[in-house]
Order: C-alpha cells, then sequence, then structure tokens
C-alpha cells in the first residue's frame, strides 16, 4: 500500500492541475496605484502558476508539505497562508523574491495540502501556539538558523507568534493586518455588534451544525469567504480550485473547527503548549524589524493599524495599499508584498 503521504501528495497536484524600534512609527503610510495598476492588483489571471514540486520534511508531530524556490544557499524567507487559503497565495511573490536571491520556502500549515499527522493518535489541534510551534520545528528540521517570516491571516498570526516568541529565529517580519496575537481570555470579551457580525462563521463553527456544514461544504464555504474577504477580487474558478485542492487533507476540517472553538474557549488545547499561551496571554512585544501591511478594501475582521502599532517596539513601518486590495493580500498584490519582504529584510541588515 502507498503512504498516505504519496497519495495525498498525488490527489493536491493532480486536482491543482485542473484548477494552485531605530526607525519609529511616523504614521500610517499609503501606497496609491493606477487605475491599470489597481486593475492588475485586484484580479487573478487565467491559468494560473501551480507549485508542482511539493517536498516532504518530518517534524515531531508533522510531515510538512512545503514549496521551495530560489537558490539553496540564498537568505531564507517563510512564507505562511492563511484559512481558506493555501499555498499559492504566493504563487507571484515567491519569483519576485527568487529573483533577487532569496530561497523562499513556504509550508503548507496543518490540516492543509500535504502535511499530515505521523501518528493517528495526535490530537488535531488548530491552536495559535502549536501551529507557531510547527513552523519553528520545520526550521529545525531543516536546519535554518533564522529566516524572514511573512504571512497573513493565520499566518500572520504565525508569523507574529514566532517573532514574539523566538525573535533569535526571525530576521525581520512581514504581517498583513499586523498585530494579531490573541489569547482565550482575551477572547471572552464581547465586540461591539457590527464587530461580532463579522465573525459569523467563528459561532458557525461552534455548533455541530457548523462542523457538519464546513465538512459537506467546504469549498462553497472557502468560496465565500474568498468573496466577502476581498470583495473586489476578481479571482476566476481556476485560482480558486487550484487552492481548493488543499481541502481535500483528511485533517482540514478537525484543524479548522478546532482553531476557531479554541479562540472562544469552547475546546481545550494541548498541555504541552501550555507555556507559549501564558506568554502570549501577555500580548508580548515584538521587537525585531517589521513591516505591517493593509488593504483598503480587506472584508474580513481586522484591527485598525493606529491600534497595534505600539506593539512593535524595533524598526517598523505601515502601509495600507489601495486599489481595492482585500483580505489576501500577497495574492492580490503580490509585488508589493514582494517588496515589503525586501523592504523588510533590509532593515533588519541596517
Amino acid at each position: 500500500m502507498e503512504n498516505l503521504n504519496v497519495i495525498n501528495r498525488r490527489r493536491f497536484l493532480g486536482i491543482a492541475g485542473i484548477g494552485a524600534a531605530v526607525l519609529q512609527f511616523t504614521g500610517l503610510n499609503t501606497l496609491q496605484a493606477s487605475p491599470a495598476e489597481k486593475l492588475e492588483l485586484s484580479s487573478a489571471r487565467t491559468n494560473p502558476r501551480i507549485f508542482t514540486d511539493i517536498r516532504q520534511v518530518k517534524t515531531s508531530v508533522l510531515d510538512i508539505g512545503y514549496a521551495e524556490e530560489g537558490p539553496a544557499d540564498g537568505p531564507v524567507v517563510i512564507l505562511l497562508h492563511g484559512w481558506p487559503y493555501d499555498i499559492h497565495s504566493y504563487s507571484e511573490v515567491s519569483p519576485l523574491l527568487t529573483a533577487q536571491g532569496y530561497r523562499v520556502l513556504i509550508p503548507h500549515l496543518r490540516g492543509h495540502g500535504t502535511t499530515t499527522f505521523l501518528s493517528a493518535k495526535s490530537a488535531r489541534n488548530g491552536q495559535q501556539a502549536a501551529i507557531a510551534k510547527d513552523i519553528i520545528e520545520f526550521m529545525d528540521a531543516l536546519k535554518i538558523k533564522s529566516a524572514v517570516v511573512a504571512g497573513f491571516d493565520w499566518g500572520a498570526r504565525t508569523a507574529d507568534i514566532m517573532a514574539a516568541l523566538w525573535p533569535e529565529r526571525c530576521k525581520a517580519l512581514i504581517s498583513v493586518s499586523g498585530y494579531l496575537i490573541g489569547s482565550q481570555e482575551g477572547n471572552k470579551k464581547p465586540l461591539i455588534p457590527v464587530a461580532e457580525q463579522s465573525w459569523w462563521y467563528q459561532y458557525y463553527f461552534a455548533t455541530q451544525r457548523g462542523y457538519d456544514g464546513y465538512k459537506a461544504n467546504t469549498n462553497a464555504f472557502a468560496k465565500l469567504i474568498w468573496q466577502t474577504a476581498s470583495p473586489k477580487w476578481k479571482f476566476d474558478d481556476a485560482t480558486f480550485d487550484r487552492s481548493a485542492a488543499s481541502f481535500l487533507n483528511p485533517d482540514h476540517v478537525d484543524i479548522v473547527i478546532h482553531n476557531y472553538r479554541w479562540r472562544l474557549g469552547l475546546a481545550e488545547g494541548e498541555s504541552k503548549y501550555d507555556v507559549y499561551e501564558k506568554k502570549l496571554a501577555t500580548l508580548p512585544a515584538i521587537t525585531i524589524p517589521a513591516i505591517t501591511l493593509e488593504g483598503d478594501a480587506n472584508g474580513a475582521p481586522h484591527p485598525k493599524p493606529q491600534d497595534y502599532a505600539f506593539r512593535f517596539k524595533g524598526k517598523y513601518k505601515h502601509y495600507t495599499q489601495e486599489g481595492g486590495i482585500g483580505h489576501n493580500f500577497p495574492q492580490e498584490a503580490p509585488k508589493v508584498f514582494a517588496d515589503a519582504v525586501i523592504e523588510a529584510a533590509g532593515m533588519a541588515n541596517t
């Protein structure tokens, strides 16, 4: 019988082929685009580029699938995707970085693509510290001492946590929507009604109906999130199908549901991550060089840049991108995202 990871990898690739504090904060910089650039920024092209060479590396818990591009001896950049997205959020970012000599690594987060658990007995745990520790162990497995880390959505939170808890492993940070570290205790505080409404799916996932509904309608659910989170992004079916292949992962539904239930304190985490969660509950400052990004048309719940700027105590810049850019910033504005990675790496070297 073939190894499960080989089968998952073939299935993923087959379906994808069908459809893949020196520099002080000085204000919110807005990047403006011309009408032609706005069209390019907000559109996904037909026949999207697909990562076909998916590699695997084992950590203490996972067999992590990842794409790697660029020179093996180049400075490392780790790009982290969100939900409900996958590594292909960076399909146009990666070539821009490799052209500048970077070694680009894009891992599938647990529950996505070809990343699988080594043991059937492992908890299908989606808590924030677990995902961040996954990437630290990913770096260990590949013998990477430090890297520039960048992400959006779950990936931004993961990168933020890595920068806060393991700053020696992170040369610089690029985080869409800024500081996203939270805690179960902090999440007990109710929000204003309009803010609560934007988290509708979190409450849906808290129910058995939500679990069953997401399992039965994963792709339709994900596409709805894409449309509402990026209302001006004109993606086509091929672009969506390329990423939807990652949701076939056998642990995808359990990881997603646990992630949102854990946030509300409705699901337990694992005790081995308690030490990290206690530190994160204090909302630790980020001291490494950092750039935060926001799109002017982000339809997903997100904090205002001015509300989190003080969390960044090192070299820091913020940019808000105009042109109808939504939640999936790297896929909607790949050049802007890549430029931010290069700039943040430069901040770390000065």
